[in-house]
């Protein structure tokens, strides 16, 4: 914003504190004033045998004492006008050194360095708090680029395999005219449609991250029902046990994105299972202020370490995944931004006989 040229603070402050100066000058004048040289007399004769009466003439009037006294009160203004503009421009240098610290970071900011940071020292006081905080933001900001950038990347990686697959496909295609197209167009159906759920599960993930959703009220139970109940084939074809408990946990959200939450934290657990007879566990809890939704599953036995990434953008926790249903690496990292718009909290611990317990704690609807 072109803003027009005025007084920089340090000025205004200083200004500031000569005025305050002379207004207590001009006050303490006026004290003198009223308290003292009224109660002097205007005009006093006194006998000429009195001392000091000086043959008849008057002693001093207030007239007189006030010509003695005003060019000596001009002078002491004019002496606190001088000291009050010097010493209030000192002062006001001193205070806002912390906030030309602030400015200069915020410019780097603005210039793309994230890595400055202002440290302040000294104890706190509102500069250091307001400096503190710009440090804070300026951390956060930093891993949000960071992550943005590494996400963009891994977007870019994945996107450009099925791009790679069709590519290949088409040339194959195109150098042999003889080869069977039943073939080709499955195997392109099948890349494109990997491609397509990449592309969707991205769109999610940016919905959910920029909050774009009116919060209804939500029976995250039902939602949990609904999902088991639709992903009960898969279940099926997977020799996958699903079972359901719970109360009822109402909620306010998104039903869409806490559809998809429930959907993809069931669908890992049933991929990422034992090759026979596992088990996916759904149930939901009832607190005094929140909902609580766990999903375990049996599998592998996870490291504290690898459970620890499993959230991350296209990252895998088990290589015995199906390519039918091996998704695309972003369904943890769904969970964890549905989680997070809708104000809750993701938990991810191993299942000390294998396995993964998921928990996810939304706040209670009134």
């Amino acid at each position: 914003m072109d803003r027009q040229p005025g007084l920089s603070v340090r000025i205004k402050l200083a200004l500031s504190y000569a005025g305050v100066i002379m207004l207590t000058g001009a006050l303490m004048i006026a004290v003198v004033w009223v308290f003292l040289l009224r109660y002097v007399p205007r005009v006093v004769y006194l006998p000429e045998d009195v001392p000091g009466s000086r043959g008849g003439r008057p002693i001093p009037t207030q007239w007189e004492l006030w010509e003695a006294f005003a060019p000596r009160a001009a002078q002491a203004l004019g002496c606190l006008l001088i000291l009050g503009l010097i010493g209030g421009w000192l002062l006001a240098g001193r205070m806002l050194a912390p906030l030309n610290r602030i400015r200069n970071a915020t410019r780097q900011a603005a210039g793309g360095s994230l890595s400055h940071r202002i440290q302040l020292e000294g104890r706190k006081d509102e500069f250091r708090e307001l400096a503190d905080a710009f440090d804070t933001m300026l951390v956060q900001l930093e891993a949000q680029v960071a992550e943005q950038q590494r996400f963009a990347a891994n977007a870019s990686h994945e996107l450009r395999t099925p791009l790679a697959i069709t590519q290949t496909l088409l040339d194959v295609a195109r150098n042999d005219p003889d080869h069977d197209n039943g073939e080709l167009v499955d195997r392109l159906h099948l890349v494109n449609s990997r491609a397509i759920d990449l592309t969707e599960a991205l769109l999610l993930l940016s919905r959910a991250d920029r909050r774009s959703f009116t919060p209804e009220h939500v029976d995250l139970s039902l939602v949990a029902e609904e999902a088991t109940e639709t992903l009960l084939p898969l279940a099926e074809q997977r020799d996958v046990t699903l079972q359901t408990s719970g109360d009822q946990t109402p909620t306010n959200g998104s039903p869409a994105l806490l559809q998809q939450l429930v959907t993809n934290l069931v669908h890992n657990a049933i991929v990422h299972n034992l090759p026979e007879r596992g088990t996916v566990w759904v149930t939901t809890r009832q607190r005094p202020e929140a909902v609580v939704l766990t999903v375990e599953n049996t599998g592998d036995k996870l490291t504290p370490q690898l459970v620890t990434t499993l959230t991350e953008p296209f990252q895998r926790g088990s290589q015995r995944v199906r390519t039918d249903h091996g998704g695309v690496g972003l369904g943890l990292a769904i969970v964890k931004s549905i989680t997070k718009a809708h104000d809750g909290t993701l938990t991810l611990a191993p299942r000390p006989a294998g396995g993964l317990r998921v928990t996810v704690v939304l706040p209670a609807a009134p």
